[in-house]
């Protein structure tokens, strides 16, 4: 049962841990609006996670370290990336391309999802202790 409740717990760390390094990068984007030559940076994990998620629900098990893993990604080894963005061609003359209105849009959208990610980790936590309580009687 305890399984149950927290099946996608690594699913929401993983999430919690890109949406706080989402947050980092938007605001280095924001505090270098007026650089000269800056290239926005950014993040991509829903991408990978997604893909990790689609793959086969069926993991050989590795009994030596030199074993080839079968089956799908672990969540474990989603990575999350930064990357600097040079596909948005900047229409500025000192080639910066951040635009400030769009940062704090993607801001304010990662504020959200990072406090749904929150609630639903806390929702885990409240269910558990829930279960504990209801035990000892």
């Amino acid at each position: 049962m305890i399984n149950n409740i927290f099946s996608n717990l690594k699913v929401l760390e993983k999430s919690l841990d890109a949406s706080l390094l989402r947050n980092e990068v938007i605001a280095q984007n924001i505090a270098n609006v007026d650089t000269p030559g800056y290239k926005k940076g950014t993040v991509k994990f829903e991408e990978y996670l997604s893909a990790a998620l689609k793959g086969s629900n069926f993991k050989g098990f590795k009994t030596h370290s030199k074993h080839i893993s079968i089956g799908g990604d672990n969540i474990d080894s989603i990575d999350i990336k930064v990357t600097q963005d040079y596909k948005d061609l900047s229409m500025r003359l000192d080639g910066n391309n951040v635009d400030i209105e769009a940062e704090m849009a993607a801001m304010a959208k990662n504020s959200i999802q990072y406090n749904t990610l929150v609630q639903s980790l806390n929702s885990k936590f409240k269910i558990l202790k829930s279960a504990i309580n209801e035990g000892r009687k």
